[in-house]
C-alpha cells in the first residue's frame, strides 16, 4: 500500500532517510534535525512531500519529492529527491509502486515530467529505472553549492561593493 505521509510519520521518515544515507555510504553527511524535517514537510509552507510504502501496516520505503518548473515545457514538474526501500524488503514491488504513485500524481497535477538523480555506482537502481523506461540525462552535470561555498556566493555582492 502507498499512502501520503502525515506529521505522525516524521520519526519514521527520519529513520528511513538515515537508512538511505547508510546505503549510499553517506551517513557521515546526515545532519538532519527531526523538528526541522517536521516543519519543512508539514509546516505552514511545506517544501516537500512524502509517499510511504507499507507492508503489513509497517513502513518499508519512502519517496520524498517536490515541485520544480520546466521553462522549456512551460509546466511544473516533480523532482524525486529520495526513493528508498529497506534492503530486506526489496524485490517485492514497493519501489515500483512508489514510482507509479508518483507518476500518477505528476499526471494529476499536470506536470510535464518526473526527474531524479542516481548515484553512478548504484547499478541496481540504474537497471530498475531503465526497466521502467526512464532515460539518463548524460549531457547534464549536477552542480551544488552548500555550506561555506553557499555562504560565500550569497555574500558576494556585499564583498564586491566593499
Amino acid at each position: 500500500m502507498i499512502r501520503s505521509a502525515t506529521v505522525a510519520d516524521t520519526p519514521t521518515i527520519a529513520r528511513l532517510i538515515r537508512a538511505l544515507a547508510e546505503y549510499e555510504r553517506l551517513a557521515h553527511e546526515v545532519v538532519l534535525d527531526e523538528g526541522q524535517l517536521r516543519e519543512h514537510l508539514f509546516g505552514a509552507r511545506p517544501f516537500a512531500e512524502v509517499l510511504l510504502a507499507e507492508e503489513a501496516e509497517a513502513v518499508v520505503g519512502f519517496a520524498l519529492f517536490f515541485h520544480n518548473y520546466s521553462t522549456f515545457l512551460g509546466k511544473p514538474g516533480l523532482y524525486l529527491e529520495d526513493l528508498f526501500v529497506l534492503p530486506e524488503k526489496r524485490g517485492k514491488g514497493h519501489g515500483k509502486a512508489l514510482l507509479i504513485a508518483l507518476a500518477r500524481l505528476a499526471i494529476e497535477r499536470r506536470c510535464g515530467r518526473l526527474e531524479w538523480s542516481v548515484l553512478n555506482w548504484n547499478e541496481q537502481a540504474l537497471r530498475f529505472y531503465r526497466a521502467l523506461g526512464a532515460v539518463p540525462m548524460n549531457e547534464w552535470t549536477v552542480y551544488r553549492l552548500t555550506g561555506d561555498a553557499l555562504r560565500v556566493v550569497a555574500t558576494q555582492a556585499e564583498r564586491e561593493s566593499s
